[in-house]
Parts: structure tokens; C-alpha cells; sequence
């Protein structure tokens, strides 16, 4: 059996449950970043040296109707940080550095996939659950809804640095209580670095009490238009629904941990639910690394723009290895 015939048949097979992946192994995972890990000068290299990768960022600015290369290597900064672009350049970065991995070492295989917020949708393209073409237009329709959430409702995110989830979430209690709005943790990346997400009020308020107050190190406001992962996205959920409703989704060849439950699901119908639902959801990086980490990762390999992800998981496990393949 060829293998195009193969993946028909595990995809036909997936589509009758979402418990494939009820037992996997996390031994090779592949890792993308999220926003936020978008620099000027991205892209320029691998684009250089590969014919297949500036493909990607051919085929990509035909579907956004702008040069996104131009943009990932020239900037301005303020442009590419934009919701708007810097949510496909990202995705288009990621999956040019897998087209990199796999020119310098092609028998690398991942054995699991994750991606931190809209890495997912990195995740979910590299597994074979979407279409790179998909991907882009995804990308670019939730960096737009996002950025109309946020246009209508003001909100902010600060990195609480140096405090347990515990201690952040009081923090989030006494900041709401003092301004009648809300705040909440957004993303639980790991012990020591939580992100709250809420009103632009609210999040002064833990930026002047988390370090006198509760002995935070410190505070990070963070560069996002708005209050992600929050109610404050709730104007894009529907947006985004309508989208992937008529996006032709597959079922992964390998485990994809969501960021909703930080579990694999291999029902497209229940994957496009949760991608939804994750502009209004916390974040659960912390509780995905571990599942992976209990399920055999032995290597991980971070793809795309930053070191953020390896990072963390340095934080949480001193021996885990994770090697960037940055672009």
C-alpha cells in the first residue's frame, strides 16, 4: 500500500472516535512558538537557501495579497508585530523551518506535535490535519478577528514573573476587586511565569502591586493588542467557527496536544471546536509539557522564530532537550 493510501486509511479510521491518540508516544515532538516570536530579519536565510521554503512565502503572500516575506525581513517592526501579520508570518516561518529541519537531517521523524496558542494551527499543518494553503488562511482570519476583539474592547497581558499559579491568581483576585473588571491568568506557561490577561485597568493593577505585594521579580507587559485568551476574544469565536466550518480538516497522523485541555484528539469535528474555543481559553502550556514529558519526550525540536518554548521547558525539566531550528 503506498503511503498516500496509508494516511487515507488511518484518517478513515480516526474519523470514527477521538481517542486515537488515547495512547501515544512523545518520544520526538516537534514544538512551534507562538505570537510573539516574530523578529525582523526572520525568514531571510532559510528563504535563501531553500527553494521549497521561499515557496512557502510565495504561495502565502499570494493568499494574503501582500510580500510577506518582505514584511518578516524588513518590517517595520511595528507592522510585523501587528496581530494581523504577524499571525501568518509566524505559521509561514514555522513551517519553513520544518522544510529546513528536514533538508539538514531527513531522518528526523516527530512522534507527537504541540504548539504554543497559534502554534497549534503549526501543529495541526505539520501533522497533516490541514493544508499549508488552510493554514494561512486561518492564520490570517484569526489574527483579524482577534484584532477586531480587541479594537472593541480594550484590554492588556503582563508576564507575572518569579510567582507559583496560586499567588498569581490572588493577584488577579485583588486587581479585579479593585477595579470592578475582569483578569485572569491566560497563559500557564510554567511554575514562575504566568501570563494574566483582562482589562488595561486591571492589568495596571497587578504591574503596581505583584512586586511590592506578593514578591513577583517582576512584571512584563506584553506586546498583544489586546486581552487574549479571554472573554474579551468572544467576538471572534464566531468568526472563526464559521471559518473552520467550511476548512477541510483531517484527522493528525500524530498526536496534536491542544492548548484547550492539553490533550490529543483525533476527531476533526472536536479539533475544530477546540481551536475555537481556545481565543477565549486559558493557555495550558505548563499541563502539555508534562503530559508529553509522561508520555516518553526524549527530544524536542523547536521550529520557527524564537527560543521561547525551549525555554520553558527548561524551566520545568532541567534534562529535557530541545534543539531550535530557528529561521
Amino acid at each position: 500500500m503506498c503511503a498516500s493510501a496509508r494516511a487515507l486509511v488511518v484518517r478513515s479510521a480516526m474519523r470514527m472516535s477521538d481517542d486515537a491518540f488515547s495512547s501515544y508516544s512523545a518520544k520526538t515532538t516537534f514544538l512551534f512558538p507562538g505570537q510573539g516570536a516574530q523578529s525582523v530579519g526572520m525568514g531571510a536565510e532559510v528563504a535563501a537557501a531553500l527553494p521549497a521554503a521561499k515557496k512557502l512565502y510565495e504561495t502565502a503572500s499570494e493568499i494574503l495579497g501582500y510580500d510577506l516575506l518582505l514584511k518578516c525581513t524588513e518590517g517595520p517592526k511595528e507592522e510585523l508585530d501587528s496581530t494581523v501579520i504577524s499571525q501568518p508570518a509566524i505559521f509561514v516561518s514555522s513551517m519553513a523551518a520544518v522544510e529546513k529541519l528536514q533538508a539538514e537531517d531527513s531522518r528526523v521523524e516527530a512522534t507527537a506535535a504541540a504548539g504554543l496558542s497559534l502554534g497549534e494551527y503549526s501543529a495541526l499543518c505539520f501533522a497533516g490535519a490541514m493544508s499549508f494553503e488552510d493554514g494561512v488562511k486561518l492564520t490570517k482570519l484569526r489574527g483579524e478577528a482577534m484584532q477586531a476583539a480587541s479594537d472593541a474592547t480594550a484590554g492588556a497581558m503582563v508576564s507575572v514573573i518569579g510567582l507559583d499559579k496560586t499567588t498569581v491568581a490572588e493577584i488577579c483576585d485583588k486587581a479585579a476587586a479593585e477595579t470592578g473588571e475582569p483578569i485572569r491568568i491566560a497563559n500557564f506557561l510554567c511554575n514562575g511565569n504566568y501570563a494574566v490577561s483582562g482589562s488595561v485597568k486591571a492589568c495596571e493593577v497587578v504591574e503596581k502591586i505583584a512586586k511590592p505585594d506578593f514578591k513577583a521579580r517582576m512584571t512584563v507587559r506584553l506586546a498583544v493588542a489586546g486581552a487574549f485568551h479571554t472573554d474579551f476574544m468572544a467576538p471572534a469565536v464566531e468568526t472563526l467557527e464559521a471559518a473552520l466550518k467550511e476548512t477541510d480538516l483531517h484527522a493528525p497522523t500524530i498526536p496534536v496536544i491542544s492548548n484547550v485541555d492539553a490533550k490529543p484528539h483525533s476527531d476533526p469535528d472536536q479539533i475544530k471546536k477546540l481551536l475555537a474555543l481556545q481565543v477565549t481559553s486559558p493557555v495550558l502550556w505548563e499541563d502539555s509539557v508534562a503530559q508529553l514529558l509522561a508520555n516518553g519526550f526524549e527530544l524536542g525540536y523547536e521550529l520557527g522564530p524564537g527560543k521561547v518554548i525551549s525555554g520553558i521547558f527548561k524551566r520545568i525539566d532541567k534534562t529535557a532537550e530541545v534543539r531550535n531550528v530557528v529561521v
